[in-house]
Parts: C-alpha cells; structure tokens; sequence
C-alpha cells in the first residue's frame, strides 16, 4: 500500500483550549489538513463527552457522537489550568507551538494569566486565535462583548433567522450549527492567513472572529438588499427573493429543489415539463416578470412535478437543470456520492462493537489531501506522549499526575 502523502499544514503544531463546536470543528479542519493538533481538556473534558448520543452498546460513554464529530485526528491531554503546575505544562506547550486557539468567554484566559500579549512575548511566532459571540475588545469593543453566545444567538443577531421562515413573521433558525461553524470556517482562514504571515515576517498575530460577525458576512444580500432598496428582507419561505423559479416544490414523494431563473434554463424547464406552448409567452418570458406572477410559475411546474416521484424526476432533470432532491441522511448514507467522494467514513468507537460514521473532509487536493486518520481520542489518551513534548517525563510526568495536575 502506497503511504498517505502528507497533509498541507503538515508540521504545523496547534494547541486547542477550544471546547463545543466553534473552536473544535476550527481545529479539527487544520488537523484533517496535516497539522499536529493538541486537545487540553479540563480533567473533566470536553462538555460534549457527555452530550451524547451513544451507541445502544456503549457502556464506557467515553466519546459521544456529539465529540466524535468534531475531534478527530487529534491528541488529547487533560490538564488543570488552574494550578500553577498546570499552567507551567501550557506554557511550555505554547512555547514550541505555531498556533493557539481558544473560544473562551472575553477575560477568561487573561484570569488565568494567559493573555495573548504574554503568549506571543514568549513565543513572537505564536498565532493566537480567538473565536467569540462578539468579538475581542482589541478589535474594537461591542456593547455585547461580555455577553455568553451559542449558534442560536449568532443566527438570531446575525441576520440569518431574519430571512429564514416560512413566512415574514415566523423567523426560524438553520437546522445545523451555523452559527458555530460558519465562524469556525472563517478561523481556519484567519489562522492559516497569519501561519503565512508569520512564516514570510516572524510575527505572530492575534486573529479575532466573532460568531455574530461571521454569520453577518454570509448573510451579505441583507445589507445590499437595505442599503441599495431601503427594503428590509424578512422571511419568504423556501423561495427566492430576486429569482423565479428558485426553490421548493413537490414530488408525488416528498420534495426537490430546482431553480431556473435565467431565461435558457426557463425555456429548458418548460420543454421538461411538457409546456411548450408557454416558451414564447411574454407573460414568463424574463426573470422579472416571473417574479411578478411566482405563485402562478410554481403551480404551474408543480402540476407537473406532484404527478412523478423523486427518482423520476432525478432521470429527468438530473444534468439538465440546476436541481436536487431534498435528502434526508438516510438517502446521503444511500447515495454513492457520498463514499465515492469519502464524506462519509467509518472510526473506531471505543465502547460499541463496531465502527460509527463521520463526515469527510470536503476540501480536496491533489498534491497534499486532508483525510481522516483516526477516531476523536479519549479523554487524556495522549497525555504521557504530549507532556515529553514539553519536557516532562520520567518522574516530572509522574508527579504531575500523582498531584492530579493531569489525567
């Protein structure tokens, strides 16, 4: 067997103080990609341990699906920050690390005496990223910055739930964790940006990401919208605001996608669908005019598609017209897609007699693949192995798990 080539970001040394689901699917990115990435738990661990779900099996309920999901491909080590050993044993981590990424509330680690501004004195390289509800004050202070956020709160003050709903006075949030992992996304960016920086100049660097922030910055057609119309979006159900057709309708079981708002895609939609006699009409002819009569041009396909199932109409549309079924994870786990394109992989599930299922790595590259390596680590699996990274070993490692500085 050919071995695996090395990831991008291979050599890249990362300490994650990260916990839930911002900062862990973050890391968890640059771990797919390469880099050697450090999980430090509280002795407890990670919250999401004990979220669940668990296998039917698993009596250990050492990693929770919730953990599994967002934890792979790194090391853990658990550790008491709150003692002075325990601190020492980061510091010197810290120090022969290239990143650092936390998602604690605002003046959390400079309690604990662990400011950005002492990190990079003793590390000039170091980046240090931050991800929180509303940004570090270095960046500019927020009336909020004080305030605790989940995804729910970034969606709601991001402007994403004001658009989403089935109408515009039911405002409903995104179904996955948006507003953690879009700004997990975008730390991932702000990481890798100043590991470039940093290799090209020597300078380390704080990056801030606000989860408000970034679900505002994928929200982006609410502000073009406001500051060119006046108008203020609000909730249009599954339907487009500016394009038609763009949006929901109706199989015989269940439902699909489709959009064909530029005028060749209109015309190759009515041919499909049997309604020649509309090609030329002037009242469909343009975008516009289609918006203007939307309830009418969705009926109209919608006569069509009510009459065919799902797999009919995939024989039909499929590679013709944007278009897609809606799926449930039954169907992704059915499709080939989805293991042609490994984004579905199997993990060993310490606990349960066989292996459970996570997501891929989306980003694909020819010369340096991300891939998934192994499972999330139980809790302090690593830890003997990462404290002789940082100079502790022998009896050193020993009495700092006698004193229950780590476990």
């Amino acid at each position: 067997m050919q071995p695996f080539p090395p990831g991008a970001l291979d050599g890249v040394r990362v300490i994650d103080l990260t916990q839930v689901l911002a900062g862990p699917f973050c890391t968890q990115i640059l771990a797919d990609h390469g880099a050697e990435v450090l999980k430090v738990e509280p002795l407890r661990g990670d919250e999401t341990r004990r979220l669940g779900p668990y296998r039917a099996d698993d009596e250990l309920r050492a990693i929770s699906g919730y953990y599994q999901s967002v934890n792979r491909n790194k090391k853990s080590i658990a550790l008491d920050l709150k003692s002075p050993e325990g601190r020492q044993v980061l510091l010197d981590l810290i120090d022969g690390a290239d990143a650092v990424v936390e998602n604690s509330r605002g003046g959390v680690m400079e309690r604990l005496d662990l400011s950005y501004e002492l990190l990079s004195s003793r590390n000039p390289k170091l980046v240090y990223a931050a991800i929180r509800g509303f940004g570090d004050p270095r960046s500019g202070e927020s009336p909020y910055a004080a305030w605790p956020a989940f995804d729910i709160v970034g969606q709601a003050m991001g402007g994403m739930m004001g658009i989403t709903g089935p109408d515009a006075d039911t405002p409903i949030k995104v179904g996955p964790g948006v507003g953690d992992l879009i700004p997990g996304l975008f730390a991932v960016i702000g990481i890798v940006m100043a590991l470039m920086n940093a290799r090209q100049s020597g300078a380390g660097q704080f990056v801030d990401v606000s989860m408000v922030d970034c679900v505002l910055a994928t929200s982006e057609r609410i502000i073009n919208q406001y500051s060119y119309t006046g108008r203020i979006p609000c909730p249009e159900g599954n339907r487009h605001p500016l394009l038609c057709p763009y949006g929901v309708v109706r199989a015989a079981d269940g439902w699909l996608t489709l959009s064909a708002p530029t005028d060749a895609f209109w015309r190759k939609l009515l041919t499909l669908i049997a309604r020649h006699d509309l090609v030329d009409d002037a009242r469909y002819a343009a975008n516009e005019a289609r918006l203007a009569r939307q309830d009418e041009v969705y009926a109209l396909v919608e006569e069509f598609t009510r009459t065919k199932t799902k797999a009919e109409l995939t024989e039909l549309f499929g590679g013709v017209i944007p278009f897609g079924p809606i799926y449930d994870v039954s169907d992704i786990f059915a499709d080939p897609h989805f293991r042609i394109r490994d984004m579905l992989v199997d993990v060993d599930q310490p606990g349960s007699a066989t292996p459970v299922t996570v997501a891929g790595v989306p980003i694909k590259m020819s010369l340096t693949p991300g891939r998934v390596r192994h499972r999330a680590p139980l809790l302090g699996e690593h830890t003997r192995e990462i404290l002789r990274t940082a100079g502790y070993a022998g009896a050193a490692a020993d009495r700092l798990f006698h004193n229950n500085i780590v476990k």
